[in-house]
């Protein structure tokens, strides 16, 4: 009668990669975040990415604009991902080093698991789109061997026996040992994991509402690109249907406050509605 109730169902082990994943997001929700809801016009954008396409230049991806525009605007506005220094500083990089939480499938899995895994693109703010588009392309195809869940500021991948004893300790053990040690370092922050966080959450673009993501992350700045809907919009006081991304943007409160990140949200829509690169 139970099973009858119940139904069918499996039931897998907790692959203990997961537990680097599981640290960040409660690491995360303690941080000082405040998010930000925004509706971008990206209908020029859209058409200048189909046209370049059609023209054979290649195939640039959207998200990898997208992450263009973020990098420029916040190579403009530095603030916006600077790192705290202990209780009295603040550092501020020229550099905008954006992660990418990229799926990618764990090499060796019984399950064909994906995890969601940074990828770093270094100097974000002086690459071209098609230079953004081919490294996140490769780094998806690549895939993710044991142990590069956890990273030192070099790129090596700890011993399977650190890595076991890493995932058999407590989380506060964890935190203690790695974590709280490394986010202290804004150099090591910036080394291991870069200052901005772009991930993409794809909502379909067949309805007309918009759906935003509210992501929750470790970094100083933090851009969540949902779908794009076709909607209404004024456009020199008329009505047009027009393609809308949902954007949200997570900003430190600890190091920037609101008329500079209000610089920052009117630079990238400028960018954004004027299909910067394009």
């Amino acid at each position: 009668m139970g099973n009858d109730l119940i139904g069918g169902y499996q039931e897998f082990a907790f692959s203990p990669s997961r537990t680097a994943v599981w640290d960040t997001v409660r690491i995360g929700k303690s941080r000082h975040h405040v998010p930000i809801l925004l509706e971008v016009d990206v209908t020029a954008a859209r058409g200048a990415l189909a046209k370049h396409k059609q023209d054979g230049g290649g195939d640039v991806s959207f998200t990898g604009w997208a992450l263009r525009c973020v990098a420029k605007a916040a190579g403009e506005h530095k603030r916006m991902h600077a790192v705290r220094h202990g209780r009295r500083g603040v550092v501020v990089f020229d550099d905008v080093d954006v992660s990418l939480a990229l799926y990618r499938r764990l090499n060796g899995s019984e399950h064909d698991e994906r995890l969601p895994m940074p990828y770093v693109l270094r100097k974000a703010n002086e690459k071209s789109l098609e230079q953004i588009s081919g490294e996140i392309r490769t780094a998806q195809s690549v895939k993710l061997a044991p142990g590069e869940q956890w990273l030192d500021p070099a790129g090596n991948v700890p011993p399977p026996w650190v890595l076991r004893l890493a995932y058999a300790l407590p989380h506060h053990v964890r935190r203690a040992v790695y974590w709280d040690r490394m986010l202290a370092d804004p150099w090591r922050v910036k080394r291991t994991m870069g200052t901005v966080m772009v991930t993409s959450v794809p909502v379909s673009s067949r309805s007309s509402h918009g759906g935003w993501a509210i992501p929750i992350g470790i970094h100083p700045l933090v851009v969540a690109i949902a779908g794009v809907s076709r909607k209404p919009w004024v456009v020199e006081d008329r009505v047009e249907a027009r393609d809308v991304l949902s954007l949200t943007v997570l900003f430190d409160h600890d190091v920037i406050d609101g008329v500079p990140v209000a610089l920052f949200l009117r630079r990238l829509v400028d960018l954004m509605e004027h299909a910067f690169g394009l």
